[in-house]
């Protein structure tokens, strides 16, 4: 039978996680931390090699804003530079500024702004999305097929969803971009939604990688972390939690709390079907090929799309170019990610076989890279990105409000199938858990009307949180 004294269970020790336990645990609610894997931090983790290169598995970098938050940075160190570019054809177009200047992208652009003036159509899928708001040439050539390389799915089978979790608006992505210049700052963009964009949060590396920022939130709640302890099951009662099973014991809790993707979560969950249509929803499988090459600056951006034209990969990240350290002096390393779907051709490919391919078409970018070649690490990832399929958009913005199980949150980039990056999994976590502190903040029911203004309010206060927070990162290059 739970109680007041039953802990808050949760299911993963990743960033999301992490987070949900020392907030509680700060707020005097016990908590348990069940991790089914040896290790901590998920995918946020790092790997190093005896050759001294640093393969992230998951995440580059976070936020000033964010490490200040969570006390890591004097940890941290500033990128060197960050930059996107766009390869069409033979030509590469620095993002956004050098799209805009192509006559032909800007002109149909504008134009296909008057006539959504005039003749306004319904925005269903993404390919409409990016249609309307690109222009038909920008998002045929180059959002389209990305969009495509990256969810394996038609555009025109994808919400409209997809499109509107790209950055804020044209204007403040070019004031953001401005200020970058000047300030010569890896200025973020696009990286959080949950709190406002500013030209004082910039991009920053843990040092130790992104793992190091996990194992420092977890020493504040090690006592509570159960490391090769896989939950079972989430046992419901008259749908609300009840308890976890745990190696074969059953655990009374007040609440749980998972990070798992939600096709296991649906798996979990016994006393009620409530559930049950989740087990549909689709993830991108991912193979990045990371190439480790003689040299640096072998790409004209630390990042670099290439949509269409055959390429195998989507993008190439140059990841010294932005952060040196990441590998030896003289010596760089060109990640290709590749989209796939678990046991085709691609992911059972041996690793060199990749490297291969891949380097076969990084001679079209750079061509003496054949030369400089020495050989590639590969990290397959089976769950890498949530699919936004039309056919379940309605339950997936469902699930952006609440389960509908009392006592059962979905936290985390894979528990609430979305398209967020680190600092957003912070915040939206915080935000989430406050509904478990407070329950005067949680919405009227599992779908209420007023989720949206909850949510609305606790952004002002997370807002005001951090508002004073303002790192110095200028002796740490």
């Amino acid at each position: 039978m739970t109680s007041r004294n039953s802990p808050v269970a949760i299911v993963g020790a990743g960033l999301a996680g992490l987070t949900a336990a020392v907030y509680l645990k700060r707020h005097g609610i016990p908590v348990r931390v069940f991790e089914a894997s040896p290790k901590l931090a998920g995918l946020a983790r790092s790997e190093h090699d005896p050759d001294g290169f640093t393969y992230d598995f998951g995440a580059h970098f976070i936020t000033t804003r964010l490490a200040a938050t969570v006390g890591y940075s004097t940890q941290c160190r500033s990128l060197a530079r960050y930059g996107e570019s766009v390869r069409v054809g033979r030509h590469v177009y620095g993002y956004p500024f050098g799209l805009m200047q192509s006559p032909r992208f800007l002109l149909d652009a504008i134009g296909q702004k008057v006539n959504d003036l005039i003749a306004p159509k319904p925005v269903v899928t993404a390919a409409d999305w990016y249609r309307s708001n690109y222009g038909k040439a920008l998002a045929n050539r180059v959002a389209l097929p990305l969009i495509e390389s990256w969810s394996g799915s038609p555009p025109d089978e994808l919400a409209r969803s997809v499109g509107e979790k790209m950055p804020g608006s044209l204007l403040s992505t070019l004031l953001l971009k401005l200020s970058s210049k000047l300030t010569r700052r890896p200025v973020a963009i696009g990286y959080c939604g949950a709190l406002p964009e500013s030209p004082h949060v910039w991009h920053v590396y843990p040092m130790g990688g992104i793992g190091a920022l996990c194992e420092h939130l977890a020493k504040e709640v090690a006592d509570c972390i159960e490391t090769r302890s896989p939950v079972e099951a989430i046992h419901t009662d008259g749908e609300k939690v009840v308890g976890v099973s745990v190696k074969g014991s059953e655990i009374p809790v007040r609440a749980a709390i998972s990070t798992a993707p939600v096709p296991i979560l649906a798996k979990l969950v016994r006393g009620t079907d409530r559930l049950a249509h989740l087990a549909r929803f689709k993830y991108r499988a991912m193979v990045f090929v990371n190439l480790r090459l003689k040299g640096r600056g072998l790409l004209p951006d630390v990042v670099l799309w290439t949509p269409g034209d055959g390429f195998p990969f989507f993008r190439l990240t140059e990841v010294p170019l932005g952060m040196p350290w990441l590998a030896p002096e003289g010596r760089t390393l060109i990640t290709a990610d590749i989209g796939c779907t678990v046991g085709d051709s691609t992911w059972t490919m041996p690793d060199e076989g990749l490297g291969e391919i891949c380097l076969e078409h990084l001679e079209r970018i750079s061509p003496n890279a054949r030369d400089r070649y020495q050989g590639c690490r590969v990290m397959r990832v089976p769950l890498a990105y949530p699919v936004y399929r039309l056919e379940y958009e309605a339950e997936r913005q469902k699930l952006e409000v609440g389960t509908g199980i009392d006592g059962l949150y979905s936290i985390g980039r894979n528990g609430e199938f979305g398209h967020y990056l680190m600092e957003d999994v912070y915040w939206r976590t915080r935000r989430r858990i406050r509904e478990l502190i407070e329950p005067t903040m949680r919405p009227a029911n599992s779908f209420g009307e007023n989720a949206i203004t909850t949510a609305a309010g606790d952004r002002k206060r997370l807002s005001a949180d951090v508002s004073s927070l303002e790192p110095d990162f200028s002796s740490r290059g």
